[in-house]
């Protein structure tokens, strides 16, 4: 039903406990028999010979019954929770890593938290009722066989009446697919519109943008809200008719109970005891319909997530390569976003040694963020190569690659933590040298230490206790953590005052003579000070590179080349281009 996936391998390993599940189930199976069993000794019985000791004696034993069908009914609730734990913390890895990578692939608004709503859809439904039915449901033959022990008619009545709910069942899933379906896309587009107005809510109140985007948000709330609507309508439709339908069918065994009676060809305790088990049989399927909308977005949510992580789960084995520590290399380079059909940028060549700066230049929009992208591993190249020391990018372990790279983005974003813990990249036990190393060579040391409490002080979500000078500066300082052999700048002083800016350029001296090498984007000439070499990139491609003085003398002297925003200098990318770059 579902392909090879981490999901299914994350079933495959909770083997044991769905086992364990079933046998608890079927012993709440077998003790449920314990009420229709004792209706039958009372009415056939007890009532019968009016017998005292043999009431107590049954009712004592319906007593400790029962106790143990609760005690199982409860381990095997606390157990299908557990599972779905243990489920969830099997895939959490995997999951995260998945949201990251998404967070800067993903084509749609919500597409990139996909992976969390799914696994808690996932969870969600394990804990509901659902698992319980369908650990029942194979238990709906025995009860029916019981039934036609009983009498064939009855049997043959309770048949009838199952095989006519298991119809309800299959129209319901097939009627409220689609509804489910469109209600649980409605819903991560809902919350991706909030989030987005959230994460811009300064800008949103400065403005005066909140009556446009109370319109654009009652509009998306309004389509998720009919979505539910008719979701539900749909499923609810169905439970009450298939409720309405086990009632009826419940008395017209009954009914027939009574008719056989009355025929002498039934007691009166066997009559009860077929409508308790006719009732049993019907009950698992009553409430999977009752659950089929969480049972839907379970199924769905099961799919897409195995598909969807298979892709993220994959670790192929890589040698493990010490860190760099001597050259940057990048060969026929096509640089093109996640997804699209046209390169940014095209025939990007240079090469840059251990203790060289260069500073990369040209007109807005010509792709310098985007080349900053590949050249730290966020995206893949379209085509070419990006080598440190030799080995390609993708010939590097995760981990590795991390720590030899810094990265200041163009926005700068910072985690709710503490200063320590940001600079340490949230390191749980962050190195106090490191973390003050990298503070000094950002200039941003005594900076800190004005802080409320230092290196300790708190700086909430996206750092928004700081100014955007202090975010930048600290990020500076996050960026030279650990020494790391590549630094990328992207606009580095686009916040920064004179004193920040001296700071920038002292980080980018201190960084070259360690021996690593620094690429800085910038407008500002003056950031270039530090710089050995200058590309210039406009019009979709590379127009010069080479020692800082004269590419700028060439540009200065033919500004054309760097006046056009690239727009029309894009190289248009064939399908087997991409795949080749992936």
């Amino acid at each position: 039903m579902f392909s090879p996936g981490p999901l299914v391998d994350a079933l495959k390993e909770s083997r044991g406990t769905i086992v364990t599940v079933g046998i608890f189930s079927s012993i709440v199976n077998v003790l449920y028999l314990t009420g229709s069993l004792y209706m039958l000794q009372i009415y056939d019985r007890v009532l019968a010979s009016r017998s005292i000791p043999t009431l107590l004696a049954l009712s004592l034993f319906v007593l400790a019954a029962y106790t143990f069908q609760g005690i199982f009914d409860v381990l095997r609730q606390r157990i299908t929770v557990r599972m779905a734990s243990v489920f969830d913390e099997k895939l959490q890895d995997v999951t995260h890593k998945a949201v990251i990578t998404l967070g800067v692939m993903s084509k749609t608004p919500g597409e990139a938290m996909g992976p969390v709503r799914q696994v808690d859809t996932i969870r969600s439904f394990a804990t509901s009722a659902g698992p319980t039915a369908l650990l029942d449901a194979p238990w709906v033959p025995f009860y029916l066989a019981i039934c036609f022990l009983i009498h064939p008619w009855l049997g043959w009545l309770s048949l009838a009446g199952s095989i006519v709910l298991t119809i309800i069942a299959i129209l319901t899933e097939r009627v409220s697919r689609d509804s489910v379906r469109q209600a649980n896309v409605d819903q991560g587009v809902r919350g991706a519109v909030i989030e987005g107005d959230r994460h811009n809510s300064e800008s949103v109140i400065a403005m005066g943008m909140q009556p446009q985007l109370l319109g654009r948000w009652r509009h998306i709330n309004g389509k998720f809200l009919a979505s539910v609507e008719r979701s539900a309508d749909v499923v609810n439709s169905f439970g009450a008719v298939t409720k309405s339908f086990r009632m009826a069918l419940q008395s017209s065994v009954l009914g027939l109970g009574a008719l056989l009676v009355i025929f002498g060809q039934l007691s009166p305790g066997s009559m009860i005891m077929a409508s308790i088990m006719m009732g049993r049989a019907l009950n698992p399927i009553e409430v999977a319909v009752g659950n089929f909308r969480s049972f839907i977005a379970a199924r769905d949510a099961f799919k897409l997530l195995n598909e969807k992580l298979g892709e993220f789960a994959k670790e192929k084995a890589v040698t493990e390569l010490p860190a760099p520590t001597q050259t940057l290399e990048v060969e026929g380079l096509v640089v093109a976003p996640p997804h699209a059909n046209k390169a940014t940028l095209n025939g990007i060549n240079f090469g840059l040694r251990a203790g060289e700066a260069m500073g990369l230049i040209g007109p807005s929009g010509t792709g310098k963020t985007s080349l900053a992208r590949v050249l730290v591993g966020i995206w893949e190249p379209a085509r070419g190569a990006v080598r440190l020391d030799g080995a390609e990018l993708d010939q590097w372990r995760n981990e590795t690659l991390g720590a030899s790279i810094g990265f200041l983005a163009q926005e700068v974003g910072l985690f709710d933590g503490t200063i320590a813990q940001n600079i340490a990249r949230m390191s749980e036990n962050p190195d106090s040298s490191a973390v003050l190393a990298a503070a000094r060579a950002a200039g941003a040391h005594d900076l800190i230490l004005g802080m409320p409490e230092g290196y300790d002080t708190r700086i909430g979500e996206g750092g928004s206790f700081l100014s955007a000078g202090q975010r930048q500066r600290i990020a500076l300082a996050r960026a030279l953590y650990g020494d790391p052999f590549l630094i990328v700048l992207d606009e580095p002083q686009s916040n920064l005052d004179a004193e920040g800016e001296n700071a920038l350029l002292n980080a980018i001296q201190g960084a070259k003579a360690r021996g690593a090498i620094v690429i800085v984007i910038s407008h500002r000439p003056s950031t270039l000070a530090g710089c050995d070499k200058v590309l210039v990139v406009a019009n979709g491609g590379q127009q010069g590179f080479g020692p800082r003085d004269e590419v700028l003398r060439q540009v200065l002297a033919q500004p054309a080349n760097v006046q056009n925003t690239g727009q029309s200098g894009g190289v248009e990318l064939r399908r087997g281009d991409e795949e080749d770059g992936e």
